[in-house]
């Protein structure tokens, strides 16, 4: 995919300077870009390779500054991180063009299968499953009975989802991700083992989200665990049965969702962070890597870290105190041993 300068900044609402002509057909970092590719500066502490890359393009802020003369020519837009990302999504569109339906494929005849879908070799496509226009299924995907996916969806290889669940428009899963496997319901008899409870939901996904490498979310065992619009997930996320997750929140790896949590809008939670069940944390609320979130979180926007996590500045004010635990209890051990022997000096 070849882009003019000129159509750049038209597609960003941008302005040149440079040459509006030149054109690039890749992307670059800036610190080693090549000629004939697109490139951003929005961070100052990359400042100094504007002046050395070989990209012919680079998109900065509008309140950059240049120090020396600058070779590519540039794009000026409000944000240039978020224009870049843009951009890349511009060519991600054209990345995989292919459509129709690889050999070794079985797909039931009561299957609904869009205009312009793709779906690789080696996939399943079990009875009355619905796919949408312009839906990518790569290898080795297996898609239970009355599953719905809508248009423009991708699924990558080894992506399991089971019967029932809903998949929205405009989605990206990622290899090995499982959608709709059994929650971890067992209910423990008077003989202390354990009974399995039969998860009788499904899985909601609703459009635009993107869900990373090996996820699993499970199935509700009545209603439906639900994964609301604009929602991020990265890899290796546990989400357990009944739990929903509202509008544009973003979790990192290897966190971990229980039972019937739910949790607000626009909620950021970092890495390895763990939620116990039936809780509820308010819209905004951002908790930092490695977490234990244990009771509700009721005020909306507010950080938290710890485990049991607390407010974020509480958390930081005592860790002060926590680091200075060897040189305190040296001192509290001194401090004994001089009243011992005072009080022995009080006795005589």
């Amino acid at each position: 995919m070849e882009l003019t300068a000129k159509y750049i900044a038209e597609y960003l609402g941008g302005v040149i300077e440079g040459k509006e002509d030149v054109s690039v057909s890749d992307v670059s970092r800036i610190e080693d870009g090549k000629p004939g590719t697109l490139t951003f500066l929005a961070n100052n502490q990359y400042n100094k390779f504007i002046y050395t890359t070989n990209a012919t393009v680079v998109i900065v802020n509008h309140d950059f500054v240049p120090e020396k003369t600058i070779k590519p020519t540039l794009i000026r837009v409000p944000e240039a991180y978020q224009a870049f990302a843009s951009l890349l999504g511009l060519f991600n569109q054209n990345s995989f063009t292919k459509t129709g339906i690889e050999e070794f494929c079985f797909i039931d005849k009561s299957a609904s299968i869009g205009e312009k879908a793709f779906i690789g070799s080696f996939s399943y496509i079990c009875e009355n499953v619905i796919i949408g226009n312009n839906v990518k299924i790569f290898p080795h995907v297996y898609i239970g009975k009355n599953v719905e996916i809508k248009e423009n969806t991708v699924l990558y290889p080894g992506v399991k989802i089971y019967h029932d669940c809903k998949i929205g428009s405009d989605c990206i899963i990622h290899a090995g991700t499982v959608i709709g496997s059994d929650g971890f319901g067992f209910a423990q008899t008077s003989n202390h083992d354990f009974q399995k409870i039969p998860q009788l939901g499904n899985v909601i996904i609703e459009d635009n989200v993107e869900i990373g490498s090996n996820v699993t979310i499970d199935r509700a065992t009545m209603g439906s665990t639900i994964i609301r619009k604009g929602v991020k997930l990265d890899n290796l996320i546990q989400v357990a049965h009944n739990v929903e997750i509202d509008e544009n929140t973003v979790i990192s790896a290897q966190a971990g969702i229980s039972g019937s949590s739910k949790i607000g809008k626009n909620c950021m939670l970092g890495g390895q962070v763990g939620v116990a069940g039936h809780l509820q944390i308010s819209d905004g609320v951002k908790i930092g890597a490695q977490a234990g979130i244990l009771s509700d979180i009721k005020q909306k926007g507010s950080a938290l870290l710890g485990s049991p996590a607390i407010n974020i500045k509480d958390y930081h004010r005592s860790y002060i105190y926590f680091k200075r635990l060897p040189q305190m209890s040296k001192k509290i051990d001194e401090l004994t041993k001089e009243i011992e022997e005072l009080n022995k000096k009080l006795k005589r």
